[in-house]
């Protein structure tokens, strides 16, 4: 099985009022789930890490014990995220760690997850997602 996650954050104001999105879909591009958390006071980077969290915490609930045999390729407007995340770049940001050692934690439920930089115009679904979440919390 593979899946793709897409995943977008905001903060309007950085930090500001904040906002993660994202939006799975199977390998026939039908949509699996999605996830719109407004985060209250965060940055934009805390809500990026926290859109890719949501998104694999999603995937795992609705694949429950079939997880193990899922590939996952996230794909993210953030290259911070993207480049962190893939081990490219260090993480040296204290309030990140968490976030990231979390996603690494529920990725290992699945047998594979890679992260892929995508320009902002490919990720417009879980963009829309991050700022309808940030619309709510308003």
């Amino acid at each position: 099985m593979r899946f793709t996650l897409h995943a977008d954050g905001g903060s309007r104001g950085n930090p500001g009022p904040a906002g993660s999105g994202a939006i799975i879909r199977d390998e026939s591009g039908a949509t699996v789930a999605t996830v719109s958390e407004f985060l209250g006071t965060a940055t934009n980077n805390v809500a990026e890490y926290t859109a890719v969290l949501r998104g694999l915490e999603a995937l795992r609930d609705v694949l429950k014990g079939d997880a193990s045999e899922a590939d996952v390729d996230v794909y993210m407007d953030s290259m911070l995220v993207v480049k962190q995340m893939s081990g490219e770049w260090k993480l040296k940001n204290e309030g990140l760690k968490p976030l990231a050692a979390r996603v690494h934690e529920v990725g290992r439920a699945f047998r594979r997850v890679s992260f892929a930089h995508i320009y902002r115009d490919k990720n417009a679904d879980a963009d829309k997602l991050a700022n309808e979440a940030m619309d709510r919390g308003v």
